[in-house]
C-alpha cells in the first residue's frame, strides 16, 4: 500500500515517533544509547561495542585483486572510527565471478596483501581506541553470479532463468545455466578463500548470500532442476555446504558468519522469502529455516538484509532520491528491515543478528539502534552507506553521546550511482575531495 514517499524532513526525535504513529508503525525507540557500548558476545569471540560496518564495496581494488590507495583509506578511517566490528566488503573468491574489474579477490599468490591490510586495521584501532577496542573483523566471500563483470562488461553466470530480471542484468534466453559439477567445483573455491583468509589474520568469514548474487539466487532457484534446485533442501544445498566444508577446514577457531537475504521482493517462484500471493509481503518461514541450519552447523553471526540493488533499491536501502519514487514511506522500509532481523533474533537468541536498515534514520539512528539491541531485535547494528559518509560514526555515539547531523549520509544515492557506472564508490557528498570529481568522470555530471 502506498502510504506516500516523503524525503527526511525531522528536526526532532519527536517528530519522527509522530509519523511511526501517523502510518502505524511500531518500531522500539530508546534515548540510553549505553547498550551499544557493551561487548557483545558472539559465540567464543566478543565485538568490543554494538556498532558494526557493513560490508560496503568500494571496486577500488587493483588489477591483481589487492586493496588499492583508496581500498587502504576507507579501512584507515573505519578503524580509527571505533566500530566493535569491520564486516569487510565482499572479496571474490573467482575470477569469473567478480563484480567489477576493481573488486578484490584473494588468491595464494596476494594472500599478504590482505594480512597487510588486516594488520594495518588493527594498528590504527589500537593507537586510536586503545586496546579495548580493536575491532573483529571478518571477510564477506562471494561470487557475482548473474551480476558477474570481471572485465567491466556482463559475463552472466546464473543457477537458473529469471524473467524478472534476466532482461534487467542483461541475461539473455540461451545464458548457459551452471552446472551442478560447476557448482561443486565453486565451494571448494568459498573454502580455499577461507583458508587464505585465515592465513592473513581475518577472524572469520561469512558466505554472502544476499542481493540476488549466486548464493543467494540459488535459494529461490524453485524452477531448477537437479540437486541444487527444487525443494529447499536443494535450493539452500550449495550454502549449507560451503558452512561444512569451511568449518571442517578451518576449524573451531574461526568465526563463521553469512549475509543473507531475508526477502527479495521478487514475486513467486522467482523470489526468496515472498508471500506467494502477495510480492509485498514477506514470508519469513525458510529464511528462519536457513537461519536456525545455519547456526546448527557453526555460524555464530548473521548479517540480516533484503531486496537487491539492481532491481528494487530501496527495499535494501531505504532513500530520499533514486532511480525512481517507491510506493511506500521510506520508514515502512526501516521498519520491514528491524521487523526481518527481529524475527530471527528472538527465534535464534544464540545467534548474533546484525540489523540493518538504519542509515535513512540519520541522526536519530542511534535511539532506534539502542531500542532494537534492548527488545531483544538484534545484538549488534549494521551501518553501510553510513560509514561511507560519516566513518566515525561510532566514536560519535560511543563518545559523545549522538550522531553529528552534518556528518550524516543523505541517502542521495550518488555512491551507488559511482559503481553502476563502472567506477570506484564512496561518499560524493561528505567526502567530496575525492569521490565528486570521481561521480563526475563516471556519471558524466558536470
Amino acid at each position: 500500500m502506498n502510504q506516500g514517499f516523503q524525503q527526511f524532513h525531522y528536526e526532532t526525535l519527536d517528530e519522527m515517533t509522530q509519523e511511526l504513529v501517523r502510518l502505524n508503525i511500531s518500531i522500539p525507540v530508546s534515548r540510553d544509547l549505553s547498550v551499544l557500548s557493551r561487548p557483545v558476545s558472539i559465540g567464543k569471540w566478543k565485538s568490543p561495542n554494538a556498532l558494526a560496518c557493513h560490508p560496503m564495496e568500494g571496486s577500488d581494488a587493483n588489477l591483481d585483486g589487492t586493496p588499492g590507495p583508496l581500498t587502504i583509506r576507507r579501512y584507515e578511517r573505519f578503524s580509527a572510527g571505533g566500530s566493535g566490528l569491520i564486516w569487510f566488503e565482499a572479496v571474490a573468491v573467482a575470477e569469473e565471478g567478480k563484480a567489477s574489474s576493481r573488486q578484490l579477490a584473494i588468491r595464494e599468490d596476494n594472500v599478504e596483501a590482505f594480512k597487510e591490510i588486516v594488520d594495518h586495521i588493527r594498528d590504527i584501532s589500537l593507537k586510536t581506541n586503545g586496546s579495548e577496542h580493536i575491532p573483529l573483523i571478518l571477510m564477506q566471500l562471494t561470487h557475482s553470479g548473474r551480476f558477474s563483470k570481471p572485465h567491466d562488461t556482463n559475463e552472466p553466470i546464473i543457477p537458473c532463468h529469471n524473467p524478472v530480471l534476466d532482461e534487467r542484468s542483461k541475461v539473455n534466453s540461451d545464458t548457459p545455466i551452471i552446472t551442478d559439477d560447476e557448482l561443486e567445483v565453486l565451494e571448494g573455491k568459498f573454502v580455499q578463500a577461507a583458508l587464505l583468509a585465515q592465513r592473513a589474520g581475518f577472524d572469520g568469514v561469512d558466505i554472502k548470500a544476499c542481493h540476488r548474487y549466486l548464493a543467494s539466487e540459488l535459494l529461490s532457484a524453485f524452477t531448477r532442476e537437479g540437486k541444487y534446485g527444487g525443494s529447499f533442501e536443494g535450493r539452500t544445498r550449495f550454502i549449507l555446504n560451503i558452512t561444512d566444508r569451511i568449518r571442517e577446514a578451518c576449524g573451531p577457531d574461526f568465526l563463521l558468519g553469512a549475509r543473507i537475504n531475508l526477502y527479495d521482493g521478487i514475486p513467486y517462484p522467482y523470489g526468496w522469502g515472498v508471500d506467494k500471493d502477495d510480492v509485498n509481503k514477506p514470508d519469513y518461514t525458510e529464511p528462519l529455516a536457513l537461519a536456525s541450519l545455519l547456526f546448527q552447523k557453526g555460524v555464530r553471526i548473521l548479517n540480516a538484509t533484503m531486496g537487491t540493488p539492481y532491481f528494487n533499491p530501496h527495499v535494501n536501502r531505504p532513500y530520499d532520491k533514486g532511480g525512481y519514487i517507491p510506493d511506500e514511506h521510506p520508514l515502512s522500509g526501516v521498519a520491514r528491515l528491524l521487523e526481518g532481523a527481529g524475527i530471527i533474533q528472538h527465534a535464534l537468541p544464540e545467534l548474533a543478528v546484525v540489523g540493518t536498515g538504519y542509515t535513512w534514520l540519520r541522526e536519530f539512528a542511534p535511539y532506534f539502534a539502542s531500542g532494537a539491541v534492548l527488545s531483544g531485535g538484534a545484538k549488534l547494528i549494521g551501518f553501510g552507506r553510513e560509514a561511507f559518509a560519516y566513518p566515525d560514526y561510532a566514536k560519535d555515539i560511543l563518545n559523545g553521546g549522538a550522531m553529528m547531523k552534518t556528518k550524516c549520509c543523505i541517502t542521495c544515492g550518488k555512491c551507488a550511482e559511482i559503481l553502476r557506472a563502472g567506477g570506484t564508490s564512496g561518499c560524493v557528498i561528505k567526502d567530496a575531495s575525492v569521490y565528486a570529481p570521481l561521480y563526475k568522470k563516471f556519471c558524466n555530471n558536470s
